[in-house]
């Protein structure tokens, strides 16, 4: 497919700036992929939609305060760090963007914290916007991570609001999210409340978790028309063994298996045996879903509603059919739904 064939106007108020005011009270609109039917609910008569026995696949995956605002030595220009991911543990190694990139350059020192608490040296150039930083601290590597995350803030999209406010150090995460290494949530788990999971429980619905730390890949630019040209940035993901087994199970049993999220998706999708199960997983995917596809695990799909162009429209669309998506996502605008990380969800069985 094209991605011009994933544009669409999508008016600037529906993009939603906070969180709704309970997790399970933001709207839902439910689509029905065989026939496009199209229901209108709130995200907590989801229990009505799943039977005991059916699975529902988290990542628990949690977003670190990767936004690092310092001063550049000499100019002392203020410069903006995103902390991307660790390259290495010893030697303090951070893969990282910087803005404004004209002005970092390799051996330039940055100063973070009062009384310069923390200073990294630029040790190499890896994309235009990208460094490798070496932080200097002569502390424990606790010690180190604690200071590094104490100064930074937690990486609220720009399109959102530029920064974190109190709210979000509970509303940005999952209430299930545990493993840190992510630098975007994931969005479809911030609607499940634990009253939701109690119910859950009571109808025998299970639960398992997958961890895919999500990247800015998620968000970045598709800068290519055909969609079979652009790769998506590689991602640490893991699958246990008693994840593995449940998923197997389930669909074994006939019943559902509902995954939480474009990213679960993608994890559950990564490697797929010729059985059509899947395995235990430590390791990295780069897997990038758009339509046509045939879908393997997933019985059902629960998401937000995502902008024009982004990656996560388009597995949206392979999973739900392109058609019947995009025109849900025409009856969503013209219905007033909340898009974004802070938006409404979407059910697509």
């Amino acid at each position: 497919m094209k991605l011009s064939q994933f544009n669409f106007t999508l008016p600037e108020e529906l993009i939603a700036k906070y969180p709704a005011d309970f997790r399970d009270e933001s709207r839902m609109l439910v689509l029905h992929r065989e026939t496009g039917e199209i229901e209108h609910k709130y995200f907590k008569d989801l229990i009505d939609y799943c039977d005991e026995g059916d699975l529902f696949v988290f990542n628990d995956t949690k977003v670190f305060p990767a936004r690092l605002c310092g001063n550049k030595e000499k100019t002392n220009a203020n410069i903006e760090v995103f902390l991307l991911r660790e390259l290495n543990r010893e030697q303090r190694l951070w893969d990282v963007l910087v803005d404004p990139a004209r002005k970092i350059r390799i051996g330039n020192k940055l100063y973070f914290g009062e009384n310069d608490a923390l200073v990294a040296e630029v040790i190499d150039n890896t994309t235009s916007r990208g460094r490798t930083l070496r932080f200097l601290y002569d502390g424990t590597y606790e010690e180190f991570r604690d200071t590094l995350y104490r100064m930074g803030e937690l990486p609220i999209p720009k399109w959102i609001r530029p920064h974190a406010e109190e709210i979000d150090q509970e509303r940005f995460h999952t209430i299930y999210a545990e493993k840190e290494g992510a630098v975007a949530t994931p969005a479809a788990g911030l609607h499940f409340s634990k009253i939701l999971f109690k119910k859950m429980e009571i109808k025998g619905v299970n639960t398992t978790y997958l961890t895919l730390h999500m990247g800015l890949g998620h968000f970045a630019h598709v800068d290519v028309e055909d969609l079979s040209k652009h790769k998506m940035d590689s991602e640490r993901m893991f699958i246990s063994e008693e994840t593995a087994t449940s998923v197997n199970q389930t669909k074994a049993n006939g019943k559902k298996v509902f995954a939480v999220g474009i990213t679960s998706v993608r994890a559950l999708e990564t490697f797929v045996t010729p059985r059509g199960e899947i395995n235990p997983y430590d390791g990295w995917t780069n897997k990038f879903i758009f339509p046509p596809y045939k879908f393997t695990v997933p019985s059902a799909l629960i998401t937000n509603f995502h902008l024009p162009y982004s990656t996560m429209l388009m597995s949206a669309a392979a999973f739900g059919g392109y058609h019947h998506v995009m025109n849900a996502y025409k009856v969503a605008i013209e219905e007033g739904y909340r898009f974004g990380t802070y938006g409404d969800a979407m059910l697509i069985l």
